[in-house]
C-alpha cells in the first residue's frame, strides 16, 4: 500500500520524513499544499481538506497509511523508523536517540523562531554568537561514531542532518560545521538512496520555510 504524506510545498518539517521514506524505500505519494498569491497567501488548499481526512489532530505534516493516520512530524518519523528497526537497539542507543531527538527539536525551534521573527536582523547576531557552542556540543556528542546513536543509522540522524544542513546554508563558512560534523553530513549525503533522491526532481532543498518567514522563504 502506498502511504500519503501531506505537507506544504516547502522543505520545512517534512524534510527528514521525506528523506527517511526514500532511504527505507517506502512507497509513498505526496499531497503538497500550495498557498494562494501574495499578499494574502490564501490557505484554502489545505483548510478545505483539513477536517475531512479523519485526523485526530488535523495538522501538517500528516501521514496516512491505510487506517493509520498520524500528525506530528516526530510521531511520523518514529512510526516509519519502527517498521525498519531504526529507533536504536541497545539501551544506550535508545537513550542517545531519545535525548538527541528532543535536543534537535529545541535547536530547530530556536532557528525557526529567528527566521520567522520580524526582528530577524536584530536577533541574528545573538543567534550566530551562540551557534558555535551548540555545534561543538553536537560534535562532542557524535565523537568518533559514524552515526549519532552509534554504528547504525537511526531516524534521529535524519533530523540531525536536516538541522546541520540548514546551518550550513545559513552560515556557509562556519568552522564548527567542518570536522566530524562535516564528515557526518558527507556520509549521510553519500548514502545511495539519499544521493539518488537529492538528484531527483522530487527533492526539495528550498524554500526551507514558508512564505511568512523572513529568511529561507524562497527557492
Amino acid at each position: 500500500m502506498v502511504l500519503t504524506l501531506g505537507y506544504w510545498d516547502i522543505r520545512g518539517l517534512a524534510h527528514a520524513i521525506r528523506l527517511l521514506l526514500e532511504y527505507t524505500e517506502t512507497p509513498y505519494q505526496e499531497r503538497r499544499y500550495r498557498p494562494g498569491p501574495a499578499p494574502d497567501f490564501d490557505r484554502s488548499d489545505w483548510t478545505n481538506e483539513k477536517e475531512k481526512l479523519g485526523l485526530d489532530f488535523p495538522n501538517l505534516p500528516y501521514l496516512i497509511d491505510g487506517n493509520t493516520k498520524l500528525t506530528q512530524s516526530n510521531a511520523i518519523l518514529r512510526y516509519i523508523a519502527r517498521k525498519h528497526k531504526m529507533c536504536g537497539e541497545t539501551e544506550e542507543e535508545i537513550l542517545r536517540v531519545d535525548m538527541l531527538l528532543n535536543h534537535i527539536v529545541d535547536l530547530c525551534d530556536r532557528f525557526a523562531h529567528l527566521c520567522y521573527s520580524p526582528d530577524f536582523e536584530k536577533l541574528k547576531p545573538a543567534y550566530l554568537e551562540q551557534l558555535p557552542r551548540k555545534l561543538r556540543e553536537l560534535s562532542q556528542f557524535l565523537g568518533s561514531r559514524p552515526w549519532f546513536a552509534g554504528q547504525k543509522l537511526t531516524f534521529v540522524d535524519f533530523l540531525a542532518y536536516d538541522f546541520l544542513d540548514m546551518q550550513r546554508i545559513f552560515v556557509p563558512d562556519c568552522p564548527e560545521l567542518q570536522g566530524n560534523l562535516g564528515h557526518f553530513v558527507q556520509r549521510f549525503e553519500a548514502l545511495e538512496k539519499i544521493s539518488a533522491y537529492m538528484k531527483s526532481g522530487r527533492f526539495i532543498k528550498t524554500p526551507i520555510f514558508s512564505w511568512t518567514a523572513i529568511w529561507g522563504n524562497t527557492k
